[in-house]
């Protein structure tokens, strides 16, 4: 996806403005609609089986990304982005598949490796998908790229038995729970408020990081790599972040977890106001990136710890909902207060997060996810 601009100019859109409103409106409509879509295709997976939605959304991206190989205009790249983003939502089913198949005292360590996995799929797909291209072409590029969800799907088909997933045993028992339902679990409004809160300050940086690289003296021809290694860091750490909460949350209740990192990730965010070179910048990234990673695992897995097995679907559907809605607003709010000071954007990051942490200490009930993960699923 990075390189669409690319594939517009292929297809004959010569004008700069023109090539721009296609790839933002083709990048744009898939998480949106995704965003939208996401709990009721969590609601259907905790009916019939959350195998059977991922295998559904991996068959449609099989064709959607084959047909892209096809297209022939602007609008139709963007129709086929649209019914990609119909028929997403295996990401929450993901996490909520995890925390089905891991026992009680492990599901932080599955949701951690599970997130680790998103965050390092982008940020090793556009290398790939870079090398695809420059050895087969930006059409056959598309093709590639089905097979990979081909074999995605061959994986799930074979590899992972539903029967043993706890939902299986406990729908029929569990009753029909609504969406109002899961807003009413334990915390869970709060959690998803603090997904959306750390997904928005996490995307923050995307906009204006380069321009901040260069406005503290790095040479123009170093502000690309200076960025990328920043931005790779970042990426690596948020993958620690989420490898390691497992092992926090043995030690000490999600509050805590979720309060202590986020306040680590709001000092991060505070040397970057206060750089005055890009050596803080590294310095600063590692404590940032790992800060983030740890709270939002410890998030999704308090969450999961207040919701039956038979609701995890449309929950962590609104859970994504939540995270997609900050990965939306994030570049909208920030790009705009970065015209006025490229500081005041990680000032702003810097009190939100001081202002989450605060809201947690406060307000989050109940003990560590381990305790709580059978008394809730009963009470249910």
């Amino acid at each position: 996806m990075p390189f669409l601009p690319l594939y517009f100019q292929q297809l004959g859109v010569r004008d700069v403005g023109e090539i721009a409103m296609w790839s933002g409106l083709s990048l744009g409509v898939t998480p949106a609609l995704t965003a939208i879509l996401s709990p009721f295709w969590g609601r259907l997976a905790d009916r019939y089986g959350r195998k059977v939605m991922v295998e559904r959304s991996l068959v449609s991206f099989v064709v959607v990304m084959a047909a892209l190989a096809y297209v022939t205009r602007p609008w139709q790249v963007f129709a086929l982005r649209a019914v990609q983003g119909l028929f997403a939502g295996y990401g929450a089913l993901t996490l909520a598949m995890a925390a089905d198949s891991a026992p009680r005292d492990r599901v932080a360590y599955a949701i951690g490796y599970v997130q680790t996995a998103q965050r390092l799929g982008p940020a090793i797909g556009p290398i790939v998908g870079g090398a695809v291209a420059q050895m087969v072409g930006m059409r056959r590029a598309f093709l590639v790229t089905s097979g990979f969800y081909v074999v995605a799907a061959i994986l799930l088909l074979f590899m992972y038995d539903e029967r043993r997933a706890p939902h299986v045993e406990t729908s029929a028992a569990s009753g029909r729970v609504t969406f109002r339902n899961v807003l009413a679990f334990e915390n869970f409004i709060l959690l998803m408020a603090v997904i959306f809160g750390l997904q928005f300050v996490d995307r923050s940086f995307g906009p204006v990081l380069p321009l901040y690289v260069a406005e503290l003296g790095t040479a123009p021809d170093r502000v690309p790599l200076v960025a990328g290694v920043i931005f790779s860091v970042a990426a690596g750490a948020g993958a620690v972040g989420h490898h390691v909460c497992g092992a926090l949350l043995r030690r000490a209740p999600a509050r805590r977890v979720i309060a202590w990192s986020v306040a680590v990730g709001a000092a991060g965010a505070v040397l970057y106001v206060l750089a005055g070179g890009v050596r803080l910048l590294l310095v600063a990234t590692p404590f940032f990136g790992i800060a983030i990673g740890v709270a939002t695992t410890a998030a999704y897995t308090a969450a999961s710890s207040v919701m039956p097995a038979s609701a995890r679907g449309a929950g962590f559907g609104l859970l994504t909902t939540a995270s997609l809605a900050g990965l939306a607003l994030s570049p909208i709010v920030n790009g705009m207060l970065a015209a006025t000071s490229i500081r005041a954007v990680f000032l702003l990051d810097a009190i939100g997060l001081v202002g989450l942490a605060a809201i947690v200490s406060r307000l989050m009930l109940g003990p560590s996810p381990q305790q709580t993960t059978a008394p809730a699923t009963e009470e249910i």
